[in-house]
């Protein structure tokens, strides 16, 4: 029986699966483990299920026991982890792609109305009781003919345009290849970056994390938006600099944003907090029951089907 560690606590129904299939050393009190304590807990492990809080730099990976063979990756996303480390050491590494599609697309459009109908605002009010209705009070931007910009029109991103364009957005996206039309459904593709950010009234960024998209939205890049224009993320935070972001927000030249990622989680960026137009969630992207378990599920598969095969069809590198 192959013996595996996992680094954080799971579903018990997750768990009690992968106890079933492995030597599973489980994490029972979620700790989050120090690089050093990661790499001793490793010791005569065969695999490793990860999570995005684990960083899985190179001098961690070449640090691992000769043992690991694979590091099972509970998440779509695999910016936590040096690919080209793990290939060159032999360590296959696989990720759970489509299980969070549904579930991420909901929060990137949930991100999407509240920073558009300034929903922050909205809820501080009605806590405190201290609302009165007028005509004026609390006016957002409609959806309703506004031009939504997708920022990678990859699994994720299309299921946001699919839902926004049934509010009544017109659809805009930048892709590293222009889709099929059958996939497209209508969507606008622009070819550069620049071209997308000029025509976006909201910009979902859905695209990858990669050293190509590190700071993509950037103090450079944001001055092609319109003025007034709404900027979500429910990618990665290291696509957008937010110290750019927050600038935007103080020359008016953003009106809201809406994250539910961002630098340094938890650790907001306090820039934020001064402004009452920031809808920020605490990374709920794939947060529900029935998405969590299937992540789980599958990180937990990738790894019986390498040991029984030597291959994983979600292998990334």
């Amino acid at each position: 029986m192959k013996k595996i560690l996992i680094t954080r606590r799971l579903l018990r129904e997750n768990e009690d699966k992968a106890s079933k299939i492995f030597k599973a050393e489980l994490n029972l009190n979620d700790e989050l483990y120090s690089q050093s304590k990661l790499l001793e807990l490793s010791k005569d492990c065969d695999g490793i299920l990860t999570s995005l809080t684990d960083k899985m730099d190179e001098q961690t990976i070449n640090k691992l026991p000769e043992t690991i063979k694979i590091i099972s990756n509970f998440a779509v996303g695999f910016g936590n982890i040096d690919i080209e480390a793990a290939k060159k050491k032999g360590i296959a590494v696989t990720n759970t792609p489509d299980v969070l599609t549904d579930a991420t697309a909901e929060i990137g459009v949930l991100l999407i109305l509240g920073a558009c109908r300034r929903a922050s605002e909205g809820i501080e009010n009605a806590k405190a009781s201290n609302w009165k209705w007028s005509a004026d009070y609390l006016i957002g931007k409609q959806l309703t003919g506004a031009r939504l910009g997708i920022l990678g029109m990859g699994r994720i991103g299309q299921k946001i345009a699919k839902i926004s364009k049934s509010l009544g957005m017109i659809i805009h996206y930048h892709n590293r290849s222009k889709l099929s039309k059958e996939k497209e459904e209508g969507a606008i593709y622009h070819d550069n970056l620049k071209d997308l950010l000029s025509v976006s009234d909201v910009l979902s960024v859905c695209c990858p994390a990669s050293k190509e998209t590190v700071n993509m939205i950037n103090k450079d890049t944001i001055e092609y938006l319109p003025k007034g224009a709404v900027v979500t993320n429910v990618a990665r935070g290291d696509i957008v600099d937010d110290d750019a972001l927050i600038d935007a927000l103080d020359r008016r030249k953003i009106y809201a944003v809406g994250l539910d990622v961002y630098k340094n989680e938890p650790n907001l960026n306090p820039g934020y907090l001064k402004h009452k137009s920031a809808f920020i969630l605490p990374h709920l992207g794939s947060s529900t029951k029935e998405t969590r378990t299937a992540m789980a599920n599958l990180a937990i598969d990738n790894m019986d089907e390498f040991f029984k095969t030597g291959n994983c069809k979600n292998k990334v590198n």
